[in-house]
């Protein structure tokens, strides 16, 4: 088990992943700022550190072990993003660096969020951009989360906060 806690609903964010006239597909991800959070509330800000190599492709993430009198490593590697490639960038790798320390490890227990936007269960609200393609505005985010003892997550609910309402529920049996 992590040493670093599970994050809570606030803490994660939806990104729209997949989209079509009949719906879209969401991620759950936690930003850096999540991530350095937890790291200075649970080893305390003087006792981890990070480094990138690679031109920020790479990240080390190190946290200082006083039994043993030095650092821990884990690295990873990110990919750029769409947008401040570089930034995003530092911040994937340095994001998928935390969860080898176990930070946000959950996430990847997430059920597939499919949010309909057909007229009889209109969860979400689709419109065709100027490219011809499906595009959709609304923000969304978690209103629920709970977790399995062995830290899957096991009840997810998301809200579109633009429509007002609950539009994805998943309970574990």
């Amino acid at each position: 088990m992590s040493m670093f806690r599970q994050l809570n609903a606030d803490e994660i964010e939806c990104r729209v992943a997949q989209i079509s006239d009949k719906g879209l597909f969401l991620l759950l991800y936690k930003d850096a700022r999540c991530d350095m959070n937890i790291l200075d509330e649970t080893v305390g800000a003087k006792n981890w550190k990070r480094e990138h190599t690679r031109d920020n492709k790479n990240c080390i993430v190190s946290i200082w072990d006083d039994e043993k009198k030095q650092w821990v490593s884990k690295e990873d590697t990110g990919t750029e993003s769409n947008t401040e490639a570089e930034k995003g960038l530092a911040s994937d790798s340095f994001k998928r660096a935390c969860v080898n320390w176990g930070i946000g490890r959950e996430l990847y227990t997430a059920p597939k969020i499919w949010i309909p936007s057909d007229e009889k269960a209109k969860k979400c609200n689709i419109k065709i951009g100027r490219n011809g393609k499906p595009v959709c505005y609304d923000k969304f985010s978690v209103a629920k989360l709970t977790y399995k003892p062995n830290g899957d997550i096991e009840n997810l609910a998301i809200r579109n906060d633009s429509m007002g309402i609950v539009a994805f529920v998943h309970q574990s049996k």
